[in-house]
């Protein structure tokens, strides 16, 4: 008889689990996700035509294991994107791309991989700086002589004289980048995505997400990128912050996961949709079974498991779990504390910033992919131009599509804002700070989305309570951002579930190779 696991969630690291799981073994998943949505925070929201990646989600890893997971589901491109062929003709010249010779056409396939580049801005002063800053003229210009000298000496300084105890945020990006260079572009927008100072904030999240990146190494990649052009799309030397280019489904991150929970029932596999667990059931360090109610119908029905993997957040896995769970576990888990996530949707006839770059774009359009906004007069934190990401995110390619979004708290003032009230603050803050003109709105809608990001403060420092405890529970397999409470990348969460599967097919019971991933330096942006 076969073994079955119940995944809960189908998010990127809920389907990598069932992808693995009926590829590479005769275990049969079921997948209960709690929303009307296939892709958890990966998912594309399409709204009159035109389509939202919720966050942006490049698709790049330094993993061979993912990007030839991500290839095998979707091939990439053999020839030009709509975008691309338009500015050949606009321009007389052929797009600057390296496309492979036998893959699909995009403008006639569906199931394909763009190869996009990469342009992430900081919009501070209201002017645009790089993202790596860069010590170039227009950098020097734009700060002014004296914050650049400021912001050479305070980084002269802690290298000289190194910060010695690393216990915060403020303290990690400070030993990295020098206070005054802190101050001016990493200070405001950290405290605005999470929604509290930088010395509450534990360095782990400086230490996973920002990594090897360093002045330094900036500088040498800059110089670098100017006599040798990284032709493949790994770019296996260059830091995840530094990379030039990247895959990206035709129609956003959502349609690979779509097209993998197409796949994994056609090979088997049951996805229950509106379906959320409310209680796991223990016996002997083992998880026994699982309850789960219907949102369509209210009905709650029981799901025996040989295995179980869990994707929701920590805080309502603890509590699902119910009264075996040690009181300190429990305290641990309710103190977990997360940032939510609005997104408002725009679409315009043009914006008003202008392209002030060499690179070629449809009528002007700024060539960001999405752009830092560090001003201090505004609550929004970034500012997506999905026309960049894919030229099939957008219904009319002339129009421009974008994504204004903002960090909170559920139930917070900017949470509770009413739909339209929201839409209209949004659009006004963007026209304060002179990138939009409101009368050039022509649609708008909204998207809000719970616990987007894990946070490392409240009681993250004791989180390894909750980690031992769970890891007692020998058929309870903890995968992916929210489901480890940990502030993974896409890949990284795909890596925890390929992990868990290797691991039932060995019979090894430690999970630390789990945990490990995103902190082992084969798993770091730069190795």
């Amino acid at each position: 008889m076969s073994k079955t696991a119940i995944i809960i969630g189908a998010g990127p690291a809920g389907l990598t689990a069932a992808y693995e799981l009926v590829t590479k073994t005769d275990i049969q998943p079921i997948i209960l996700e709690k929303s009307n949505q296939i892709g958890g925070i990966s998912k594309t929201v399409e709204y009159n035509g035109n389509r939202i990646d919720i966050g942006g989600h490049r698709f790049f890893s330094k993993s061979d294991v993912v990007m030839q997971w991500w290839q095998e589901i979707m091939p990439i491109q053999g020839s030009p994107a709509k975008d691309e062929i338009l500015l050949e003709k606009q321009y007389n010249k052929k797009a600057d791309k390296t496309f492979s010779v036998n893959g699909p056409n995009p403008e006639t396939v569906d199931k394909v991989m763009l190869i996009r580049s990469r342009l992430s801005r900081i919009f501070f002063l209201r002017r645009f700086f790089d993202y790596p800053i860069s010590l170039d003229v227009k950098t020097i210009r734009n700060l002014g002589f004296s914050r650049i000298v400021k912001i050479g000496w305070t980084y002269i300084m802690v290298k000289l004289f190194p910060v010695k105890n690393i216990n915060s945020l403020e303290d990690f990006f400070i030993s990295r980048f020098g206070k005054e260079l802190y101050e001016t572009f990493f200070k405001d927008y950290t405290e605005k995505v999470w929604g509290v100072a930088c010395s509450n904030i534990a360095a782990d999240w400086g230490a996973q997400r920002v990594k090897e990146l360093s002045i330094s190494r900036a500088i040498l990649h800059a110089i670098k990128s100017l006599f040798v052009k990284e032709k493949s799309i790994e770019q296996k030397n260059t830091d995840t912050s530094l990379i030039e280019q990247f895959m990206y489904p035709k129609f956003g991150p959502g349609q690979m996961w779509e097209t993998v929970a197409k796949l994994v029932q056609e090979k088997g596999a049951t996805i229950i949709m509106n379906a959320e667990a409310i209680q796991l059931t223990v016996g002997e360090n083992q998880i026994t079974e699982l309850k789960y109610v219907d949102h369509n119908t209210g009905a709650t029905t029981t799901l025996k498991g040989d295995y179980f993997f869990s994707t929701m957040p920590v805080r309502e896995l603890i509590t699902s779990l119910g009264v075996q769970v040690p009181e300190e576990v429990k305290k641990v888990s309710d103190g977990l504390q997360y940032r939510d996530f609005i997104t408002v949707g725009l679409l315009l006839n043009k914006l008003k910033i202008q392209n002030e770059t060499k690179i070629p774009t449809i009528d002007n359009l700024v060539p960001d992919n999405w752009i830092y906004i560090q001003e201090r007069d505004v609550k929004v934190g970034r500012l997506q131009i999905f026309n960049n990401w894919s030229p099939y995110m957008v219904s009319d390619i002339n129009k421009a599509w974008i994504g204004l979004e903002y960090f909170c708290n559920e139930g917070d003032e900017l949470w509770n804002k009413k739909d339209d009230d929201f839409i209209k603050f949004a659009i006004d803050e963007l026209d304060s700070i002179d990138i939009i003109k409101k009368e050039d709105v022509i649609d708008s809608t909204i998207i809000r989305v719970e616990k987007t990001y894990p946070a490392y403060f409240g009681t993250y420092s004791q989180f390894d309570k909750v980690q031992t405890y769970t890891d007692t529970l020998e058929n309870l397999f903890l995968v992916g951002r929210n489901g480890m409470h940990k502030y993974n990348n896409q890949d990284h969460s795909m890596l925890t579930a390929i992990c868990a599967v290797k691991n039932i097919i060995a019979g090894e019971k430690s999970k630390s190779n789990i945990w490990n991933i995103n902190t082992e330096e084969e798993y770091h942006e730069s190795k």
